[in-house]
C-alpha cells in the first residue's frame, strides 16, 4: 500500500508539502500584492481627532512587519522543538510548554492554556477567510463595471460571495497539493505585476513633481509624522501580513516538519512584507495627491487621500488617471492579477484555518463534526464546508460597495484575534525556553519578549480607537471588541455545558512524577 494510501485508511492526513509547498502556503495566506489594492481605502479613511492618519500608512505598515518578524521567530522556534505538532499550531504549543514542566503546579495550567489559545485563534482563522471572500466580491463588481461601464448593485456582489465561498470550499476539499500547485502560478503573476505597478507610480512622480502630492517627498513617506498615527495604522497594516504562522498548522502535511516548518515560516515572510510590500506601500503612497485622485467637484471635492477613502478601488482610479488612453485597460489588468491572488489566499486561508479546528475536535475541544477527515482526500472536510457557509455570511456582509463600515468591523475583529494569539504564543515561547538547556538569551526572552510587548501595544491602540470613537467611523472599533468578547463567552459557554470534553493531552504525563520530555532536535546555531 502506498505511503499516500495507508494515511488515508489510517485516518491521518497525507505528507505531501516539501519547503516550497510549506512556503508557498504561508505566501499565498499573505498574498505579496493584493492586500495594496484592497486595504488602501481602509487605511486611507482611518482618522483620529478627525484628521488622516494615512500619511504614516507606510511606517504603520513597517511597525506591523516587526511585530510579525518578532512574532515568526517565536513561532519558528516553537515548531523546531514541537516538531511534532501537526495541524495543531499555536493551540499544541501552549499545552506542550507547560506539560514538559516538572511542577504540577504549571501543568494543570495546560488545558486552560491550550483552550485559550485556541478558541481565540478562530477569531483570525475564521474570520479572515469571509475578509477576502468579501474583498473578492468587490474586486469584481470592479472588475464588471470596468468592462461593462455598468456599476452592480449590492445584491449580485453578496451572491458573487456566496458562490466564490462554494467553489473555492470545493478546491479546498479536494486536497492541499492541488490548492499548492495552484497557489505558485498565482504568486508569480501576481509579484510580477505589483512592482511593475510599483514602478510605473514612482516613475510617474519624478516625471510630473507638481501634481499636488498629500506626501511633500520620498522621506517623508518613511519618517513617522506621529508616533500614535503610526500605531492606528498598524492595526490594519496587520492584515497584510498574517499568514507566517500558518505553516505550523502543516506540520502534520509536510515532509520535513523538523526543518521545513521553520524555514517556511521566516521566508515566507521575509519575502512579502519585507520586500513585495514594503516597495508597494512606499510607491503608493509617493504617487497620492490631487494630480492622482480625486472624487466629486466643486466644494465637494476630495483628493489624494480623502478621494482614496471613499474610492472603493483607489489603486485602480490611480493608474486610469497615470496612465490617461488605456488606463481603464491597465487597471482592469491589475486588478485580474489582484482576483487571482485573492483566489489563492482564500483558498489558503480555507485550508489552513480548519487545521487548528481539526486539531481541537480531535481532541475533544470541539464538536465531533469538524474532526471529521474525508476517507479519499484526508481533508478535515466538515470543517471545510462549516468555514465555507461562515465565509459566505461575513463575506455578504463585508462586501457593500458603497461604505467601508462592516468590512472595517470584521477587519478589527480578526486582527484583534490575531494580536491576541500572537502575544500569548510569544509568551508560550519564553516559557518553553525558560527550562531548557538550549535556551539563548536574545532569541528565546529578548525576541519573544518584545513581540508580546508589541501585540499588546497594538491591541491597546484598538481600544484606543474604540475609546477614542476614532477610525473609519465611531463605534466600528467598539463593534469589533464587542464581536470578540461575544465569542470568549461562546467559548466558556461551550466549554462549561460540556464536562466530559475534558480534552487529550498531548504528552502522557503521570501526575506523580515530572514530565520528561526530550530535545527532538539538536540546539539551533
Amino acid at each position: 500500500m502506498s505511503t499516500d494510501a495507508t494515511a488515508v485508511s489510517s485516518g491521518e492526513m497525507k505528507r505531501s508539502l516539501t519547503l516550497t509547498g510549506v512556503t508557498v502556503n504561508a505566501m499565498a495566506l499573505i498574498a505579496p500584492g493584493a492586500f495594496l489594492w484592497t486595504t488602501f481605502q481602509v487605511q486611507a479613511a482611518l482618522t483620529r481627532n478627525g484628521k488622516s492618519t494615512a500619511p504614516d500608512m507606510w511606517t504603520g505598515l513597517l511597525f506591523s512587519l516587526i511585530l510579525a518578524m518578532l512574532t515568526a521567530y517565536s513561532y519558528a522556534e516553537l515548531a523546531r522543538i514541537y516538531p511534532n505538532a501537526g495541524t495543531g499550531s499555536s493551540y499544541y504549543f501552549a499545552e506542550a510548554a507547560l506539560l514538559e514542566k516538572s511542577s504540577p503546579a504549571h501543568r494543570r495550567w495546560a488545558r486552560l492554556s491550550k483552550l485559550s489559545v485556541g478558541w481565540i485563534s478562530h477569531l483570525y482563522y475564521w474570520i479572515y477567510p469571509g475578509i477576502m471572500v468579501a474583498f473578492t466580491a468587490t474586486l469584481f463588481g470592479y472588475i464588471y463595471s470596468s468592462v461593462f461601464h455598468h456599476t452592480l448593485t449590492y445584491i449580485p456582489i453578496a451572491v458573487i460571495a456566496v458562490v466564490f465561498s462554494a467553489v473555492v470550499g470545493y478546491i479546498a476539499y479536494r486536497g492541499i497539493s492541488g490548492s499548492t500547485a495552484v497557489s505558485i502560478l498565482i504568486l508569480v503573476i501576481q509579484i510580477v505585476s505589483l512592482l511593475a505597478l510599483s514602478v510605473w507610480f514612482v516613475v510617474y512622480r519624478i516625471a510630473n513633481p507638481h501634481e499636488g502630492y498629500d506626501i511633500v517627498n520620498a522621506a517623508h513617506v518613511v519618517i513617522p509624522h506621529s508616533y500614535i498615527n503610526m500605531l492606528y495604522q498598524s492595526t490594519i497594516a496587520i492584515l497584510l501580513l498574517v499568514g507566517f504562522e500558518s505553516v505550523t498548522a502543516l506540520g502534520a502535511e509536510a515532509l520535513h516538519p523538523e526543518t521545513d516548518i521553520k524555514r517556511g515560516v521566516l521566508i515566507s515572510l521575509a519575502i512579502q512584507g519585507g520586500v513585495c510590500y514594503l516597495i508597494q506601500y512606499f510607491a503608493a503612497n509617493f504617487a497620492v495627491g490631487a494630480g492622482t485622485i480625486s472624487s466629486g467637484s466643486g466644494s465637494t471635492r476630495l483628493t489624494g487621500y480623502g478621494a482614496a477613502a471613499v474610492d472603493a478601488a483607489p489603486i485602480g482610479t490611480m493608474l486610469k488617471t497615470t496612465v490617461g488612453s488605456g488606463g481603464t485597460a491597465v487597471s482592469v489588468v491589475v486588478a485580474i492579477t489582484v482576483l487571482l491572488a485573492l483566489i489563492g489566499t482564500t483558498l489558503a486561508c480555507l485550508n489552513v484555518g480548519v487545521r487548528v479546528t481539526y486539531a481541537m475536535a480531535k481532541d475533544k475541544e470541539m464538536p465531533g463534526i469538524l474532526g471529521l477527515l474525508h476517507g479519499r482526500f484526508a481533508t478535515p472536510h466538515g470543517g471545510i464546508w462549516v468555514l465555507v457557509g461562515l465565509s459566505a455570511v461575513l463575506g455578504v456582509f463585508g462586501a457593500n460597495p458603497y461604505q467601508v463600515d462592516n468590512l472595517t468591523q470584521i477587519t478589527l475583529a480578526s486582527n484583534t484575534g490575531t494580536f491576541i494569539v500572537y502575544g500569548f504564543t510569544c509568551v508560550i515561547a519564553i516559557v518553553a525556553f525558560a527550562s531548557r538547556h538550549d535556551r539563548h538569551p536574545v532569541k528565546h526572552y529578548l525576541v519573544p519578549g518584545v513581540g508580546a510587548l508589541m501585540n499588546i501595544a497594538e491591541l491597546m491602540g484598538i481600544v484606543y480607537i474604540a475609546v477614542t470613537g476614532s477610525g473609519t467611523a465611531p463605534g466600528n472599533a467598539y463593534k469589533a471588541l464587542g464581536a470578540v468578547a461575544i465569542w470568549c463567552v461562546i467559548g466558556a459557554v461551550w466549554v462549561l455545558s460540556n464536562p466530559k470534553m475534558r480534552g487529550t493531552k498531548v504528552f502522557a504525563d503521570s501526575e506523580h512524577r515530572p514530565l520528561e520530555v526530550p530535545d527532538r532536535v539538536p540546539a539551533a546555531t
